[in-house]
């Protein structure tokens, strides 16, 4: 066995494109090494700006002997295929195996030295190497067969144990020797094998872990920071990518001039990181502290002489930050707000502008139907400047500030602060973990802003497919149902819906003729032709709106509530119960159907509500295997689990519930005295039925469960006692229609049908 070593060194690589090198390099030589049959019985990788590095240990000194079987065509083919195979494998017919009816090409191929398959796979690799952005260099780089490297290649060191792999790739030839640090270490460093690889380079101040420099940095930075009694705000993503720009990263704290701390910390904060990759400090209270972290990659003789450098570079940054910071302030937001018609949110949606007017006017219309208890004036004004920042030249500098620095500008002109914080926070919550606002006005201007985002790009068929989502819909909706949900919101999505699409199909009776003709292309005498009654609310929003902004509403309602359900199902909810609940269909109350779902998932993972499915299963078989019909004219029973299937708007499903409920117990008493466990039946029906529907109404779902627990007893005695399909015709139909009865009142709960077990 032995250790084999492999450096490419190069120019700087970048610090991002670091970590996926080393997935890449590994994965290479592991392809390379199995084709060949050789396995390593361990491969690390090692990424510094100046060097790609892998160590592969326990390699086999020469891969083993191989059969090689090629299968050829059958014995007594034509003359044209059996010379065709034998000229691609290089044989005689004589040298042919014959097996089954079939010629066979085996070829022994005898075991190579590992050496010799190590110097053909080192050029390969490098060819292969897919870097995301690579460029050629020097003369040579006027072909395009030059070679392509992220920076220009300067040295290979192949070792397998003591002795040097020889390769050779665009005039770069492969030995021991490499580079140690640019600063601390002049001339070459020879590598006398590979077990040596690590502590030679350390001894050269070059640190080769990546994951050691990054504990480095982390612990300097801490270290530097509480001895000048501050504490560091930890920044992982800081950490990574000072790793990847230091070979021996050395942190160091410097001063900045306290007047820079008049501009927002957020500010400070990203110019530090984004600019310069400098590190931040806060003071005893929490707040941030005029001090800086710089990681060097060098162990300076006077560290006083790096950090005042690093101290002039970021008070460049810091005034140009200021400066951004108080020219904004010199214009009104609402001033500001007006240059939004400059910006285009979408060619088929027009303006920014024209966004924030349909957010304000949804916004205020959320407040005053009570959806929201926030202040209708407030809630338009917030929304009319939620995204006046986006012109701002801050905000032009550093994009992640947007909203953020609209809540500081807003509160430096004195609105109010319900307008501040719900124009700094609107964009929340961004993603799952992240912080869901609770304060009203924040509330609606979020939701008024991901509803609209939602409706409109449906309305112009730009749906999420698959993986993609470019304007990430799914991650709006998320964020709808966590507002919703969070904020406990009883939200009509129809009703808001239809008012994102024209709300002033709210007001029709106001709409002059010409309108109306431009609205539906049809006059108003034509539209009462055809059965419009102006006194008719939803029918003149359907007429008014049209099927484009129908079909959009509803598929933004479908898209809601399937995000829900796959957000439920990660958060560990069964998927089945999920889909009991929403198959209920007509229901589009967030909250309440969540209520309802976390009720019944509590319930059939009791005893009574284990049973319960039992005779709810058994009832539905023998119902279905009777092809037995429901109430005629409003369901019947059609071969499907749902019994619901007949009915073609959702909105209906529960009436009809309802309405078979309440047929049922007026209708199904049998003709003929009953025997004792069918009466119990029908009592515990009467008292259950009409509990559990009434706790539903009152959305106490516990309680509604609670309820047909009480028929697990009587069901179970029905069927150990009661012969559903008995001889005469008029026992045989009263006792389907009790287990329909029996069926239709679990329903009024949830369909049980779709819960697995």
């Amino acid at each position: 066995m032995a250790d084999f070593l492999l450096e490419l060194r190069c120019e700087e690589i970048p610090a991002r494109m670091q970590p996926k090198a080393k997935e890449d390099l590994a994965r290479l030589f592991a392809d390379a090494l199995a084709k060949a049959g050789l396995t390593a019985g361990s491969v690390e990788t090692f990424a510094t700006p100046r060097r790609l590095a892998l160590i592969a240990k326990d390699l086999p000194l020469a891969t083993a002997a191989v059969s090689e079987e090629t299968k050829g065509p059958k014995v007594g083919a034509a003359p044209q295929a059996l010379e065709g195979f034998l000229r691609k494998v290089g044989l005689t017919e004589e040298q042919l195996t014959e097996r089954d009816g079939v010629y066979f090409a085996v070829v022994e191929k005898p075991g190579r030295e590992t050496a010799e398959v190590l110097a053909e796979t080192i050029p390969a690799i490098i060819r292969a190497f897919p870097w995301p952005k690579s460029m050629r260099w020097g003369a040579a780089s006027l072909s395009t067969e030059s070679l392509r490297w992220v920076r220009p290649l300067s040295g290979i060191v192949a070792l397998l144990d003591g002795a040097v792999v020889p390769c050779e790739i665009d005039g770069i030839a492969s030995g021991r020797t490499t580079m140690g640090h640019r600063f601390h270490h002049s001339g070459p460093v020879e590598i006398a094998n590979p077990q040596a690889y690590i502590e030679t380079l350390r001894g050269a101040h070059v640190i080769v872990h990546f994951s050691e420099r990054c504990q480095l940095i982390r612990e300097g930075a801490t270290k530097a920071a509480d001895e000048a009694g501050l504490t560091l705000v930890a920044d992982e993503g800081l950490v990574i990518e000072n790793a990847g720009l230091t070979e021996w990263p050395v942190p160091l704290l410097g001063r900045f001039d306290e007047t820079f701390l008049d501009v927002p910390s957020e500010v400070i904060q990203l110019t530090a990181r984004v600019n310069q990759k400098y590190f931040v400090c806060e003071d005893e209270s929490g707040k941030l502290a005029n001090a800086f972290i710089c990681t060097v990659n060098i162990d300076p003789i006077d560290p006083a002489v790096v950090v005042d450098g690093n101290r002039k570079v970021l008070a460049a940054r810091l005034s140009d930050a200021r400066f951004f910071w108080e020219q904004d302030q010199k214009t009104p937001l609402a001033v500001h707000a007006k240059k939004l018609a400059r910006i285009t949110f979408h060619e088929k949606l027009g303006t920014v502008a024209d966004k924030v007017e349909r957010v304000a006017k949804l916004a205020r219309w959320l407040c005053e139907e009570g959806i929201v208890a926030g202040d209708p004036a407030l809630a338009e004004q917030a929304a009319r400047l939620c995204k006046a920042d986006l012109v701002t030249e801050m905000v032009g500098e550093f994009p992640e500030l947007q909203g953020l620095m609209g809540g500081y500008y807003a509160a430096k002109e004195g609105l109010q602060q319900e307008v501040s914080y719900a124009i700094r926070d609107h964009y929340k919550p961004v993603g799952q973990g992240d912080d869901v606002p609770t304060a009203p006005v924040t509330v609606v201007v979020s939701l008024a802003d991901k509803l609209d985002t939602l409706f409109q790009f449906f309305l112009i068929d730009e749906k999420p497919t698959g993986s993609k989502d470019p304007f990430a819909l799914r991650r709006s909706a998320l964020s709808i149902a966590a507002l919703v949900l969070r904020n406990g919101l009883r939200l009509p999505f129809r009703h808001a819906l239809d008012y994102c699409g024209d709300e002033e199909a709210w007001r029709f009776e106001k709409l002059p003729e010409s309108a109306w003709t431009a609205k539906c292309g049809k006059s108003r005498a034509d539209l009462e032709a055809a059965g419009f009654r102006p006194d008719n609310d939803e029918q003149a929003r359907g007429m008014l709106l049209g099927w484009p902004t129908g079909l959009a509403r509803d598929a933004v309602v479908d898209f809601l509530i399937d995000r829900l359900k796959v957000q439920q199902r990660e958060a560990g909810v069964r998927h089945d119960l999920i889909d009991a609940v929403f198959a209920l269909g007509g229901e589009y109350d967030l909250v309440r159907l969540l209520a309802r779902v976390h009720a019944l998932q509590a319930f059939v993972t009791t005893e009574d509500g284990a049973n319960l499915l039992a005779g709810y299963k058994r009832a539905a078989n023998i119902l279905k295997k009777e092809g037995w019909r429901g109430i005629e004219g409003e369901i019947s029973q059609t071969g499907e689990e749902d019994p619901l299937a007949m009915v073609d708007d959702p909105d209906l499903a529960p009436v009809i519930a309802a309405k078979m409920a309440d047929r049922h117990a007026l209708t199904d008493q049998p003709s003929y005295t009953p025997e004792p466990a069918e009466k119990a039946l029908i009592d515990a029906l009467d008292a259950a039925a009409p509990r559990a529907a009434d706790a539903v109404e009152a959305e106490q779902f516990a309680d509604a469960m609670a309820a047909l627990a009480t028929l697990r007893a009587p069901i179970d005695r029905f069927f150990e006692e009661v012969t559903v399909n008995a001889d005469e015709a008029k026992k045989r139909a009263a006792r389907l229609a009790l287990l329909a009865r029996f069926r239709d009142a679990v329903h009024r709960v949830a369909n049980f049908s779709r819960i697995e077990g």
